[in-house]
């Protein structure tokens, strides 16, 4: 049993030792999600969800769970308010076995380009002129029930990227013309295609997704940084690691019954030349940085198929910050100081970017 809650939405998973039938049952006064587990009886680890959700979980006020009847246990989840539940069932992948899965989200879901531009307008008054400000897009990788890669000495990828990535929000939000969006801001696991949606609505000008990937030789070290390629990978290293990315769905658990999938897919088949040709300008110049903080894996920037990277019209790369596999760079990643010269390199890296390669004035939206 795990509970991840979110302020977009709080995840249950059960891990299961075989696949099970399950129904659901949305109650509306008051409201209430009501599960029903078929073929299994109550146990000690079912009954231990009631004390596995925080009181501060944005949707769930309390979770009762009983024996419903033989071989049916009910599960109760009382709401704070409506919701737009999923509940689905998942094959086994990566460390995980079969999976149910009860994803809550709100029923009015926040818009985060509202959001944006509230935080703009804000800044404005403040410094009492006008602004259009340059919004990148972070993404740290993984989360929730995906940890991404972990090293030997226990440090989770997930976190070491949330971590960094926080201080490069930090950053970039104290410049006057700058806003800085996370594709997530908690533990909680985001598809690849959600991902590349929230840069583009927005309207990001940058997409910076960050990494702290794992190799198959314990020896691998240096940051990278990657852009898209629609062809083949630049090298051996690239491709493993690109698919490797791309498993993330698989293993963090999507819901494939859901119709935006559709949507998620066809924008994941769209990218340009034009998109590639700034991204690779946007890559040289963080490469160039993060030179600075330590060793790089190579001294060019890479390509390979991550199809986190395929926002049509937002210049976007991938950043490996350093291998997780490799004991000394784990150790590194693991130290606040280390992650902030990275967030400050990045930083460096898109302001010198902004500098050079202006993005074309937008239409303000209303």
């Amino acid at each position: 049993m795990r509970v991840w809650p979110a302020r977009e939405y709080t995840r249950i998973a059960l891990e299961l030792d075989e696949a099970l039938r399950h129904t659901e049952l949305l109650v509306p006064d008051p409201p209430r999600l009501v599960v029903d587990l078929e073929g299994i009886e109550l146990d000690a680890a079912l009954r231990d969800l009631v004390a596995k959700v925080r009181t501060d979980d944005p949707f769930i006020r309390q979770v009762r769970v009983g024996q419903f009847r033989p071989g049916v246990v009910r599960v109760v989840f009382d709401l704070k308010a409506e919701i737009a539940p999923q509940v689905f069932a998942l094959a086994p992948a990566g460390s995980y076995g079969h999976r149910l899965v009860i994803d809550l989200y709100p029923a009015q879901p926040d818009d985060p380009l509202q959001a944006l531009l509230q935080d703009v307008r804000e800044r404005e008054e403040r410094a009492a002129r006008a602004v259009e400000p340059k919004a990148v897009a972070i993404d740290p990788g993984h989360g929730g029930e995906d940890p991404g890669a972990i090293g030997k000495g226990g440090t989770r990828e997930k976190d070491v990227v949330l971590a960094i990535a926080q201080r490069l929000r930090e950053r970039i939000s104290r410049e006057p013309n700058m806003r800085a969006f996370l594709t997530r801001d908690a533990d909680y696991f985001v598809p690849l295609g959600v991902r590349v949606q929230k840069a583009r609505r927005v309207q990001a000008d940058l997409f910076v997704s960050i990494h702290a990937d794992a190799f198959v030789r314990p020896d691998a070290r240096g940051a990278s940084v990657f852009v898209l390629s629609e062809g083949g990978a630049s090298s051996s290293t690239a491709r493993w690691l690109a698919e490797r990315e791309n498993r993330a769905d698989l293993i963090g658990g999507l819901n494939l019954g859901r119709r935006n999938r559709e949507v998620a897919q066809l924008l994941l088949q769209m990218s340009t030349d034009t998109q590639i040709r700034d991204s690779s300008n946007f890559a040289r110049i963080v490469l160039g940085q993060l030179g600075t903080v330590g060793e790089l894996h190579k001294p060019a920037v890479e390509q390979a198929g991550f199809a986190v990277l395929k926002a049509p019209d937002i210049p976007s790369v991938l950043v490996e910050t350093a291998f997780i596999s490799n004991p000394a760079e784990e150790r590194r990643l693991a130290d606040p100081d280390y992650q902030a010269q990275v967030a400050q390199a990045i930083h460096t890296g898109i302001r010198h970017y902004f500098i050079k390669y202006p993005p074309p004035a937008r239409l303000k939206p209303t």
